[in-house]
Order: structure tokens, then sequence, then C-alpha cells
């Protein structure tokens, strides 16, 4: 699977190589659109950089890491079509992604470990969307286009 990596300042070096790393030994592909640089980062910004590349069709799906997810996830979800969901434990992102077909999850780096950022990515990856639940996912795209 392409999927588009973006992170803040709180994810940057040695846990923005390991998750990415990470996703690559599973035979992942991973596009970085996350900050490496040296003090505070925008998460607004790389939020914005993943949820385009999903909707381009650049990526199939987008991760994103900050230090909570919420700030995260609530900028992505700002963007028109995402369906991005906070996931503090597994079985919270394999059901973004069974239930609510979430095509980006955000997590946060200071709210988990290392090793369970790595079981969250992989469980949300790991999941199928169920299509029983369409008639939910276009009722949140009626939201979405009443612009409410």
């Amino acid at each position: 699977m392409k999927i588009g990596f973006g992170n803040d300042h709180a994810a940057r070096g040695e846990i923005r190589a390991e998750l990415m790393e990470h996703l690559k030994s599973r035979g992942h592909e991973v596009v970085d659109f996350g900050y490496a640089g040296e003090g505070a980062a925008d998460y607004p910004v790389y939020a914005r950089k993943v949820a385009h590349a999903v909707l381009s069709g650049e990526v199939e799906c987008g991760i994103l890491v900050c230090g909570t997810g919420i700030g995260m996830s609530i900028a992505a979800n700002k963007v028109h079509g995402i369906r991005c969901a906070v996931c503090p434990d597994a079985y919270s992102a394999e059901k973004a992604r069974e239930h609510n077909n979430a095509n980006m999850i955000a997590i946060g780096a200071r709210v988990v470990g290392p090793e369970s950022l790595k079981v969250i990515m992989d469980s949300y990856l790991g999941a199928t969307y169920n299509p029983k639940y369409d008639h939910r996912i276009a009722q949140i795209a009626e939201i979405e286009q009443a612009g409410e």
C-alpha cells in the first residue's frame, strides 16, 4: 500500500524514522510529507499536504503523527472528502477503517509509545472497510455537502 506520512515537531527525529521504517518493513511504500527540521512546526501544514495527496490518489491513505493526534485530525478533516480519525489504540484504528472507511488516521506520539504507535498503524492498515456501513458514509457526505 502507498501511504502518505505526515508529522509535526512532536514526532520528528528518531520516532519519525522508526515509524516510517516500520511501515516499509511491512511492505508499504511511504511518501514522506512530514517535518524533519528543528524547532516547532505547524501541524495544519502537514495534515493538509497528506490530505491532498490522499484525495489526488497520490497515496492510498494517510497516517499523521503529532502530540495527541487531535490537531492533525481536525486540520485534515477540514479538507473536503477526508475522514480522519484520532486513534489512541489499535481497536479504534481497526474500527476507523472497518466502520467509517477512514482514509486517514492521526496518532499522538505524546500519548502512546513507539511500539503502540506501530500496533495502531498496523491495525488500521490491516483492516478492511465493511460496505454494510455505506449508508452512514453517505450521511457523512451529505453533511459535508451541506457545508454544516
